[in-house]
């Protein structure tokens, strides 16, 4: 049988502010636990929150970016849970009068269109931490009362790589924007999703699961695969889901039960007695919007435009607003877009993912870069040497210069200093050679990159090639 998938995803966004959502604690990522912590975000009696002017600017900057609808009247209400790691037993968040509604995402893939509606955005705090140990549970407040961006969408996705897609182009914009710095690893992006299936034609959605602890958007990627293939068998079987948050285990690659799943009514909101309403004028709101700033499709169209670029590589580009800049500082030096383009994204790309470093971190200068690429493109080095010029300037920061000149790495064109080289292949490969004199013309690029490898790549490959070609003339 087949079954329509239905996903809707709730991201978590922390927000790029200094301090928390209801006090003056600092919101620095890794300080010792409950270091920042004081009565109101730990809900001592009498203590009254503030709301957070820079959090909710933020927010409202997220909803305008998203096409939401911001709204000129929003509250805060309490979202009562008892739980070690909620000091006050109930949340601030927002309920039935959020910041902004109905706006969307245009996601693109695989010459794939789709505009994903997004219901809700509004402003919470956080909990704090559980830490489970051997033989105890450690709670850490140092979290609770940050301020999170919740983003909800209408059940709109329908398979896995849409999630991924979603997520991803989400979480560029938010980083354009400067609102979140969405690092995954320390939880300033959190993704939770609610998957059902429905027999393909129905309407009626089916009955729903919530995936938590998903801590990579691979990780969401593999959760919902998971997840589809397990409600189906059960409903191949002729068995009922049960609504209920399961948690993704990734060393297991399975889903497990956690507890049934809460709904509103459970959380008994009622509107925060302790925070006024708030509202936002129609120029406020014009304001904060032409002064946003250009989002990553916004680049993308004029990295085309103006660099000639073609969709894919403008793509990867911009996907990272810090490699974005780095690209047009490069070229600022060097008017070559599609070569370092190129560099970028192969080599250069390539160095930092082995090395995880993030691109707002490159360690390497962009005139070292473009002098690197100047070596290669000049012929005064091989690209295949330059890559590895590359690797050791992430080592030891030094200039292309400085290491081609210590790793004596020129490249070689001298016809007379290639002959050694050269006539040692030719004899070594004499199948190659024959087969090159018989009309196999793909044997040639064989004995030039054993050449290659005898000069440990420093010949130059067009000079072998030319001098190749001379001797085995039949």
């Amino acid at each position: 049988m087949d079954y329509e998938i239905v996903i809707g995803l709730e991201v978590h966004v922390q927000l790029k502010t200094k301090t928390k959502a209801f006090c003056g604690c600092s919101t620095v990522f890794g300080s010792q636990p409950n270091m920042q912590t004081c009565p109101v975000c730990l809900g001592f009696p009498g203590s009254l929150p503030v709301l957070n002017e820079a959090a909710l600017e933020l927010a409202y900057k997220a909803g305008i970016a998203l096409d939401c609808q911001i709204q000129p009247f929003t509250k805060f209400d309490r979202k009562n849970y008892y739980y070690p790691d909620l000091p006050k037993n109930y949340q601030i968040s927002q309920y039935d009068l959020p910041l902004a509604l109905n706006g969307y995402l245009d996601i693109e893939y695989d010459g794939i269109n789709k505009r994903v509606k997004i219901k809700r955005v509004h402003l919470e705090e956080d909990a704090g931490k559980l830490i489970h140990e051997e033989d105890c549970s450690l709670v850490d407040y140092n979290r609770a009362g940050i301020p999170l961006l919740e983003i909800v969408t209408e059940p709109d996705i329908n398979s896995p790589r849409e999630a991924y897609e979603y997520l991803a182009s989400l979480k560029s914009i938010l980083k354009y924007l400067g609102v979140s710095d969405c690092d995954m690893e320390k939880g300033f992006l959190r993704c939770d999703a609610n998957i059902s299936l429905r027999k393909a034609g129905e309407t009626a959605l089916g009955t729903k699961a919530e995936l938590k602890n998903m801590n990579s958007f691979k990780g969401v990627k593999d959760a919902l695969a998971y997840e589809i293939n397990r409600q189906k068998e059960l409903l191949e079987e002729g068995k009922k889901i049960i609504q209920e948050t399961r948690l993704w285990n990734t060393a297991s690659q399975k889903t497990f039960t956690m507890r049934s799943k809460e709904e509103a009514m459970d959380y008994r909101y009622f509107p925060e007695p302790d925070l006024p309403p708030f509202t936002i004028s129609e120029e406020k709101i014009r304001q904060l919007k032409s002064a946003l700033p250009e989002l990553p499709k916004q680049v993308s169209s004029r990295f085309i435009k103006d660099y000639s670029l073609n969709t894919t590589d403008a793509g990867i580009l911009t996907a990272e607003k810090a490699l974005a800049e780095y690209f047009e500082s490069c070229v600022k030096i060097y008017p070559k877009p599609k070569t370092i383009g190129n560099w970028l994204i192969g080599a250069l790309t390539a160095e930092l993912n082995s090395r995880a470093i993030e691109a707002r971190n490159i360690p390497i200068k962009t005139h070292d870069l473009i002098s690197l690429i100047k070596f290669a493109e000049e012929g005064k080095i091989s690209n295949l040497i330059a890559k590895d010029v590359l690797k050791t300037m992430f080592d030891t920061g030094k200039a292309p210069d400085e290491i081609i000149n210590e790793k004596d790495l020129a490249q070689v064109s001298d016809a007379n200093q290639l002959e050694e080289a050269i006539n040692k292949v030719i004899t070594e490969n004499a199948k190659s050679t024959a087969d090159y004199k018989a009309g196999k013309t793909n044997a040639m690029m064989f004995l030039v990159g054993q050449v290659m490898r005898q000069t440990k790549g420093k010949a130059n490959p067009n000079v072998v090639q030319e001098i190749l070609k001379e001797k085995l003339k039949t």
